[in-house]
């Protein structure tokens, strides 16, 4: 121990002796160090850190893949989930859950809250007790129940003032009307469930307040959580299920045909492609850590060479190799913890900066801190780069030429003024320079040809809000219709609005609603192959309102009423997949409800392909139905404005909805063009992130080749002045100076394209429109960082010219 108290002491006077030296090393290292610990917190919180649920590693979402097609979705039937949790023998518990929005009677405009319609198997699935009261049970989730609720912790405090007693009082909660619902209980501060969808306020049960329909085995919607028994395996209910599977198809043919359900585990389905976000982001800063450890190791070896009469004196006085290597080792690790202590200063920065920046849907965003995990990673960071940049340089330095060193007139030089592992340094800091610019360039390629992609609609000036009709007098949904049309007329009065218009669902907004049919004319498909398309509801006036073009025939107007034909428009997806030849204006398209009763939709238009589900997602066949003949009870309202701050008129919006209904809610007020930032959000994040790491490294790269030059020039000058006094040119210096620094340069540029030839293949899933081999992107870089390496060794040599032969000669 007094050692090593020694060497620290000695360290720390050695680095106060060259403080120019210290700071650009803790710098270095502390940029490094504070990236990688910035970005680990993310990574720790998001796929690392357990769920905050007893047994969450036995928790399971359940999917169906359709065996004929191979797609894979979570959408259920609540028959098909309780079938499952009564046969399946290796699940302790299985629940069926939906995500749904309700109002709480506040005053002159109601609250709206975001709840959770779940069956009582929930709660003990996720071993969850609540804080006061109780949860649901079984006998609650029946038809005809009293409807009953749990409240969040952050509903109960902000409504309710934390008070206890709200327990077995009702409430007014409900959708167009308020009902009264017995308050149950409340959970617990920081329970949420989904997790990773914000302020989710109540969970209530499920079979109550629903429909026949909705409950039915046709209607599929609903998500199911699993948790296994103990002791049973992954593969074990997989095989259950399988089997489970089966039987079903063969009892219910109609509806479960060809469907296999699967397990698949509950935080995988969460972090789903983000895992490979992060994992690529984490290499990226692990990788600049690495060029900033080759860059200070590069800085120890001059330093070690101009320490080496010090060290030659401090071994012929009896210090043994190893004595002096572990001296060395000791200030590259006091230079790293000094780094890890300022690298967590600004990872404590960052870390406030990433969270602002991820995308809203990033799940557990809002659990990424320092904690005791990425401290500890902090410090082992530390003390191993500490070793890693120290080793080498320690190493060399310790096997100095004693009597070379004390000669007279020796420069003190040790073994390394043209160590090749300068050199192999060089190669390393190019070689992953060129692996993470690549990773960025085709990531920014790949974001410039998502953002050339048409959504399909006209995103500016237009203004989007939903609006609830809500209130006694539209409990039947025919009412909503004259509601409506007053609605859009005072709508398109407002000074500033040039066209109105109403869809359900927004595009972009992440609800679909698939209808399967059948076309009129042809063989009825078999049961479970029928065709399906996503469903639209709008207004005569959406089109114009969104800037959306019509390919053929008519859109909606005042012949499209309740009592009239059922008429459809199609997108060209839709003519293409099923009319393909021929004009689909005139054809009709038949849909079967739950209830067996089926109507005949006429199409009589054609409308250009929207991509409802994000512009990297192809437009599937969709159609649009008029409100008239599908009324609904919650619409989203887009107004095309003259402003180029459409949200200006919300205010004047919303004061034309209350002039209809002051009981209508309008909420979710945003503009098209933010609907459409958020769809991107993901690959901006990503590409922001990877592109500065990059730039981050070439910058270090070209420090270090700069530095390595510079500092081969300083220990020959001698030598240049020795050829230019024998008639070498400046250019031929030049030549020689850049011909050595180009040579290590290009050698770890031709590794690079080995390394990211194998590398960003792990990147394609976050590629779009670009191939993880892209040839231009690969010579591009590659020009790119031989032009900074060749900037790098020109100045130095450039220097090398302007040496004085005759001051060089008396250099010795």
């Amino acid at each position: 121990m007094g050692t090593l108290l020694q060497d620290t002491r000695y360290g720390f006077r050695m680095l106060r002796k060259r403080p120019g030296f210290t700071a650009i090393a803790i710098l270095a290292l502390a940029l490094g160090i504070g990236a990688n610990t910035a970005i680990f917190s993310v990574v720790n919180a998001v796929l690392l850190r357990p769920l905050p649920f007893a047994g969450a590693e036995r928790l399971a979402t359940v999917e169906v893949r359709s065996e004929r097609t191979g797609a894979v979705g979570a959408d259920h039937s609540y028959p098909n989930l309780v079938d499952l949790r009564e046969q399946a023998g290796t699940l302790e518990h299985l629940a069926a859950y939906s995500m749904t929005t309700a109002f709480l009677a506040a005053g002159d405009e109601p609250e709206r809250v975001r709840g959770l319609l779940t069956t009582a198997d929930l709660f003990p699935a996720l071993g969850v007790q609540p804080l006061h009261g109780r949860v649901f049970t079984r006998e609650e989730d029946q038809k005809g129940a009293t409807r009953v609720v749990v409240l969040s912790h952050g509903l109960w405090q902000r409504r309710f003032g934390g008070d206890p007693a709200i327990v077995g009082k009702e409430i007014p909660l409900g959708g167009i009307r308020s009902t009264p619902t017995l308050v149950l209980g409340v959970m617990p501060e920081g329970f949420k469930f989904p997790v990773g969808v914000a302020n989710v306020d109540y969970w209530m049960p499920l079979v109550p307040i629903l429909s026949d329909s909705d409950l039915s085995r046709a209607s599929v919607w609903l998500t199911g959580l699993a948790k296994l028994k103990e002791g049973a395996s992954e593969e074990q209910a997989r095989s259950e299920l399988q089997t489970i599977s089966r039987r079903l198809e063969e009892q219910y043919k109609d509806s479960n045909a060809d469907a296999t359900f699967m397990l698949r585990s509950y935080h995988e389905q969460l972090v789903g492609d983000m895992k490979t976000a992060l994992l690529v982001l984490l290499g990226a800063v692990g990788c600049v850590l690495l060029i900033a450890c080759a860059n200070v190791a590069n800085l120890m070896l001059a330093r070690a060479a101009a320490r080496g009469r010090e060290i030659s004196i401090r071994t012929a006085l009896g210090a043994s190799r190893a004595q002096i290597v572990r001296q060395l080792l000791t200030e590259s690790v006091l230079l790293s913890i000094l780094g890890g202590a300022l690298g967590l200063l600004i990872a404590w920065w960052g870390v406030d900066v990433l969270v602002a920046a991820v995308p809203s849907d990033l799940p557990r965003a809002a659990e990424v801190a320092l904690d005791a995990r990425v401290l500890l990673f902090t410090a082992a960071l530390s003390i191993l780069t500490g070793l890693i940049f120290g080793l080498a340089p320690a190493l060399q330095a310790s096997r100095a030429d004693v009597s070379e060193s004390l000669k007279e007139g020796g420069r003190g030089s040790v073994e390394g003024g043209r160590s090749p592992l300068r050199s192999v340094l060089v190669v390393a800091e190019v070689a992953v320079s060129l692996v993470l610019l690549v990773g960025a360039g085709l990531l920014a390629q790949s974001f410039a040809r998502l953002m050339d992609v048409s959504p399909g609609f006209d995103a500016e000036r237009v203004l989007a809000f939903d609006v609830v009709f809500r209130g006694e007098n539209y409990t039947q949904r025919a009412a909503t219709v004259p509601a409506l049309e007053e609605l859009l007329t005072q709508a398109a009065a407002v000074p500033g609005v040039e066209a109105v218009g109403v869809v359900n669902p927004l595009p972009l907004g992440g609800n679909f609603e698939a209808n399967s049919f059948q076309i009129e004319g042809r063989a009825p498909a078999e049961p479970g192959r029928e065709p399906s398309a996503d469903r639209r509801v709008i207004t005569s006036d959406y089109f114009r309102a969104m800037g959306i073009h019509t390919e053929g025939g008519r859109v909606f107007d005042s012949r499209d009423a309740a009592a009239a034909t059922p008429v459809a428009i199609i997108n060209q997806t839709f003519a293409r997949q099923h009319f393909p030849g021929e004009n689909p204006i005139g054809r009709r398209l038949l849909f079967t409800n739950t209830q067996n009763v089926t109507t005949a939709r006429e199409i009589v238009g054609l409308v250009a392909d929207v991509r409802h589900a994000g512009l990297d997602a192809e437009s599937g066949p969709e159609f649009y139905v008029p409100f008239a003949q599908a009324p609904a009870a919650r619409v989203t309202v887009v107004a095309r404005t003259t402003s180029d701050d459409p949200a200006q008129l919300a205010p004047a919006l919303r004061g034309a909805v209350r002039q209809v209904d002051k009981n209508f809610p309008v909420y979710n007020v945003r503009t098209m063009e933010s609907y459409l930032a958020e769809s991107v959000a993901r690959r901006r994040f990503n590409m922001t992130l990877l592109g500065g790491f990059a730039l981050v490294a070439l910058l270090l790269a070209g420090l270090g080749i700069y530095g390595v030059m510079s500092y081969t020039v300083a220990q020959r000058t001698h030598e240049i002045g020795v050829r230019m006094a024998l008639g070498a040119q400046a250019r031929d210096v030049l030549r020689l100076v850049i011909r050595q620094g180009m040579a290590p340069a290009l050698a770890g540029v031709g590794v690079g394209l080995v390394c990211a030839l194998a590398l960003t293949r792990v990147m394609s899933s976050l590629l779009f429109g670009v191939t993880a081999t892209d040839p231009l992107t690969f010579a591009g870089v590659a020009l790119l960082l031989s032009v900074v390496a060749l900037v790098s060794c020109y100045l130095p040599a450039r220097r090398a010219t302007k040496v004085d032969p005759m001051v060089a000669l008396r250099y010795e």
